[in-house]
C-alpha cells in the first residue's frame, strides 16, 4: 500500500493532489467483469461512476472484501484505488496483506487506506473522495447496520459519483439491504474451487446474487472464479440461475464455501 491516511484533513491535501493529475480516461461506461454471463445481464457489465453495494454476512466478509477489492480493481484499472474504513473497522478485520493483495493481481502501490474515526467521518470523506475525477474508483466499507446510511447519505454518493465518473463499491459487512440510491445490489458469498495441478489452491471463487438493479432484472446468481495472473474471471465452471432454482434456494450457502487461500490469517488477510 502506498500509505494509510488517518484523518479527514490528511486525505483532503491527498485527494487534492490526485486533482493535480490527469484524470483517467474512460473508453466505457460500462466496466465489463469479463465474465461473459454476468456482463450479457448488466447489458456489457456494470456502470461506471455510479455506486454498487456488495452485502456479506460476518462469516463471508472475506469472500465480500475479496470480490469488491476485485471489482475496484477493473474499475480503476492504472489509476488509485482508494479504501476507506474506520480504525474500528480495521482492528476486528485487520490489515490487508500486501502478498494477498498482489495475488489478487492488485498492486498494493495503487492502493491508498484512509482510516476514519467513525462512520460519520467516512461517509464525508467518502464524498469528497468521490468528487476527484483522478481517482480511479472507491470502496466503501461500512459494518453492521450502518444507520448513517440512509437514503439521503447514499443519493449524496451517488450524485458525487455521477459527476466525477468514479465508480464506487459500498461493501456491507454483516448488514442487511435497505432502500438506498445504489445502482446496484449484490450479495457475495465464498464459494467451492477446484484444486489446481499439483494439488495447488485453486483460484477464488464467489457465490454472487443480484438482489436490485435500477431498471433491470434481478434475482439472478453466479458462481465467479477469478484467476488473479491473468486479471479475470474463469469461464470454465461459471454458470447463471434464478434463485430457488437447481436446488440452490435463496440465502442458502454453498457446500464447501472455501476461498482458496491460505487459513492460518485473518479475515481481512484472507480477502487481501
Amino acid at each position: 500500500m502506498s500509505e494509510s491516511i488517518k484523518s479527514l484533513a490528511a486525505l483532503k491535501r491527498h485527494i487534492a493532489a490526485l486533482d493535480r493529475t490527469p484524470a483517467p480516461t474512460v473508453g466505457c461506461a460500462r466496466l465489463a467483469t469479463g465474465h461473459a454471463g454476468l456482463d450479457a445481464a448488466l447489458d456489457g457489465g456494470l456502470l461506471r461512476g455510479r455506486v454498487h453495494e456488495l452485502f456479506g454476512a460476518a462469516e463471508e466478509e472475506g469472500a465480500a472484501a475479496g470480490l469488491a477489492l476485485i471489482l475496484a480493481r477493473l474499475a480503476a484499472d492504472d489509476a488509485p484505488l482508494l479504501w476507506l474504513r474506520t480504525t474500528a473497522s480495521a482492528k476486528v478485520g485487520g490489515s490487508p496483506y500486501g502478498p494477498g493483495l498482489a495475488a489478487l493481481g492488485l498492486d498494493p502501490a495503487r492502493l491508498l487506506i484512509g482510516l476514519m474515526a467513525d462512520d460519520a467521518m467516512l461517509l464525508r470523506a467518502a464524498v469528497e473522495g468521490l468528487r476527484c475525477p483522478a481517482l480511479g474508483a472507491l470502496l466503501i466499507e461500512l459494518r453492521g447496520r450502518a444507520p448513517l446510511l440512509d437514503l439521503t447519505a447514499s443519493r449524496r454518493l451517488a450524485l458525487a459519483a455521477e459527476q466525477s465518473g468514479v465508480t464506487a463499491f459500498l461493501l456491507r459487512v454483516g448488514g442487511d439491504p435497505v432502500p438506498s440510491a445504489a445502482e446496484t445490489r449484490w450479495q457475495v458469498a465464498a464459494a467451492p474451487s477446484d484444486p489446481l495441478p499439483g494439488n495447488a489452491p485453486g483460484h477464488s471463487a464467489f457465490a454472487l446474487s443480484l438482489l436490485r438493479r435500477r431498471a433491470g432484472p434481478d434475482g439472478l446468481a453466479w458462481r465467479l472464479i477469478w484467476d488473479g495472473e491473468k486479471g479475470a474471471f474463469g469461464d470454465g465452471r461459471h454458470e447463471c440461475h434464478e434463485h430457488g432454482q437447481d436446488g440452490q434456494q435463496d440465502g442458502a450457502p454453498l457446500s464447501g464455501a472455501l476461498v482458496s487461500l491460505p487459513a492460518d490469517r485473518s479475515a481481512a488477510d484472507r480477502a487481501a
